[in-house]
């Protein structure tokens, strides 16, 4: 099982074998070089810990502990843990500033406790079989001993497609369950499971969210963006905690200036930068970059990607993700880790969660303007507000008046619903739903995507904001279910890197989650705040730019001249279609030739199309492959 992980931890393994339970680990060491071999355990060897990620505020806890009577073997971040867990039971994951899949063992009590972190950054998957609980960081673990889970699940293939990942517990493998976000599950002796929720993104009730509310818990807008600084500042400050050289992603855009912003004017830690470019003026950001290089001096290394590189790394990528995807930004995303090992580093900070709790994207101010329209729907000025966003497209939906107020004028029926402002994307995703073959669209049933997602949704989301509500729905079906592990955690530690997300410090969240929704979007300018709170360290062009989300080339990375990537022809062909039986051959055929002649330009084919290679190749690598030789397909690494 362990071995199947050796891209996670290549720097040595570790065990522990017990009465009840065997513990597994494969090191990636950042802190405490010499000593923080996992396992570690208490002093009286009865508590014993493997985990994956980071502890940040491990120093100032280890001190807390110590002064309690706790004594320490090593100088990592690791063994706080087991001392939280002796003084605090159960609830030391509260105390907890940091990124973790946690797997802890009380031998006394027979006991095994599994953690993971309060926003999703770091992965955990168990599942039972032979009368045992069996768990790791990625599934491609659980396949190594338990060859028969290598199956898909209809429900969970077909919420992945529509939402873009799975909604927790689910996973697109049968029988296998991800621990979900801000959850504890323990198992206790007899075998008896219990799952608590120990942290959620939560929001006051909107009567609540007023600007004389605002000023009583904040003071005004000056002292709130110097508050939120000051908050910034410590977060880079825990995150740059590492006995190895520190990176950092640069996109060019506000979020990851301004992390690297931080580290050059508060701390005194040298930062390497790197970033992605494209021949592709629609995706490139190389320009904005560049600017950010000369204003902050950092050394900066950029990675060119091209349509090839992208096609040629997707089978890798999904060997990785162990999920279908609807884009192929993530595969630029693991070449350019790829090179950030090769340079030296181990650890890199990126600016991801700054969109989703601070309210950047175009989606919050999409379903503002369609709230807004919704009180006048005869209006011929109100929709016209949509056509300031989405500028970043060459094929964008605003692009034409009357497209735009037909497109977005659909779902107005569902206004007074927690899932209106994603009601549009997932009608643009269910495109994918209609080439699933007949076998599954009978295995599904009349599972219905709007209705599905909103049975898992808080009893109070409807007494808050509308954008609080908006917030929430993107928190868990877009940054838990596909950003952080197709975007984050997967391709990092594909090549053996850390990345590390100062954004997503719960501190940040609680903070921002209090704000009035004016101060994140004022007007249609998102991320009100966090701007003020960077204003001083950016240029005024990059303080000021307007979001452009990362993006690249989708299917036609898979295309040249009309003519497919091998290994594109053999998954899509008719042939391997029909074995696989997931999709119809036929549309699935039509959407391909539709593809090879460059006449796929939206969205809904591009995502469709995307989605169902992504599927193929789920099914070439763990299915096909592991079904003959499941060691050699799984173990590549």
């Amino acid at each position: 099982m362990i071995h199947t992980l050796h891209h996670r931890g290549p720097d040595g393994y570790g065990f522990h074998v017990g009465d009840g339970v065997g513990l597994a680990h494969a090191r990636l060491s950042i802190i405490d070089l010499a000593t923080g071999q996992q396992p570690i355990h208490n002093e009286r060897r009865t508590v014993w810990t493997v985990f994956n990620g980071g502890i940040f505020n491990y120093v100032e806890l280890r001190e807390q502990l110590e002064r309690q009577g706790h004594r320490f073997y090593t100088q990592s971040d690791t063994e706080v843990i087991v001392h939280l867990y002796e003084q605090h039971g159960d609830d030391f994951v509260s105390h907890l500033n940091g990124q973790f899949a946690i797997a802890l063992w009380d031998a006394e009590r027979r006991r095994l406790l599994l953690a993971r972190d309060r926003t999703g950054i770091r992965p955990l998957f168990h599942t039972r079989a032979h009368g045992r609980l069996w768990f790791g960081s990625e599934i491609k673990a659980l396949l190594a001993v338990l060859p028969q889970r290598a199956t898909l699940d209809p429900t969970g293939l077909a919420q992945t497609l529509n939402y873009w990942g799975p909604v927790d517990p689910a996973t697109v493998f049968e029988g296998i369950h991800s621990l979900p976000p801000g959850h504890v599950l323990t198992v206790d002796e007899g075998n008896r499971e219990t799952l608590r929720r120990y942290w959620d993104w939560s929001f006051p009730v909107a009567a609540e969210q007023t600007m004389a509310s605002a000023r009583r818990m904040f003071g005004s807008e000056e002292q709130a963006a110097a508050e939120l600084r000051e908050l910034l500042i410590d977060a880079v400050r825990l995150r740059l905690r590492a006995d190895v050289p520190v990176g950092a992603y640069l996109s060019g855009g506000l979020d990851s200036s301004g992390i690297v912003a931080l580290i050059r004017r508060f701390t005194d830690t040298p930062v390497r930068t790197f970033s992605v470019a494209f021949a592709d003026s629609e995706f490139d950001e190389s320009a904005e970059q560049a600017a950010m290089v000369r204003h902050l001096g950092t050394e900066h290394t950029t990675m060119h990607c091209s349509r090839r590189d992208i096609g040629m790394a997707f089978p890798q990528l999904i060997r990785h993700t162990e999920t279908p995807i609807l884009r192929t930004a993530a595969a630029p995303l693991m070449l350019l880790s790829g090179r950030v090992r090769s340079e030296g580093y181990k650890v890199v900070l990126t600016g991801e969660g700054a969109d989703e709790v601070f309210g950047g994207y175009d989606i919050f101010k999409e379903a503002k303007v369609r709230r807004f329209w919704a009180r006048q729907p005869q209006s011929r000025f109100r929709p016209r507000l949509l056509e300031r966003l989405y500028g970043y497209l060459e094929n964008s939906p605003v692009g034409n008046a009357a497209f735009a107020q037909a497109f977005f004028g659909k779902g107005m029926e569902h206004i007074d619903r927690p899932i209106f402002a994603h009601a549009p994307r997932w009608a643009t995703s269910q495109h994918a739903l209609r080439f699933l073959s007949a076998d599954m669209r009978a295995s599904i049933g009349d599972w219905q995507p709007l209705d599905g997602y909103e049975q898992r949704l808080p009893a109070s989301i409807m007494s808050w904001h509308p954008l609080a509500r908006d917030q929430y729905v993107e928190a868990k079906s877009l940054l838990a279910a596909y950003l952080l592990p197709a975007q984050g955690d997967r391709v990092a530690m594909a090549n053996s890197i850390e990345g590390r997300f100062p954004y997503l410090d719960h501190r940040l969240i609680e903070f921002a989650n209090r704000l009035p929704p004016s101060w994140k979007i004022r007007g249609l300018t998102e991320k009100y705040l966090l701007r003020r709170a960077l204003d001083g360290l950016l240029p005024a062009d990059i303080l000021h730019r307007t979001k452009q989300p990362y993006r690249a080339p989708d299917q036609t990375s898979f295309f040249f001249d009309g003519k497919p990537l091998d290994y594109v022809a053999d998954l899509m062909s008719s042939e391997r279609i029909r074995a696989a039986g997931y999709f119809d051959a036929d549309a699935t055929g039509r959407l391909f030739d539709k593809c090879r002649h460059g006449r796929a330009i939206g969205f809904a084919d591009n995502q469709a199309f995307v989605g169902i290679l992504s599927t193929m190749l789920l099914d070439e690598t763990f299915l096909r492959r592991s079904s003959s030789d499941p060691h050699g397909a799984l173990c590549s690494d």
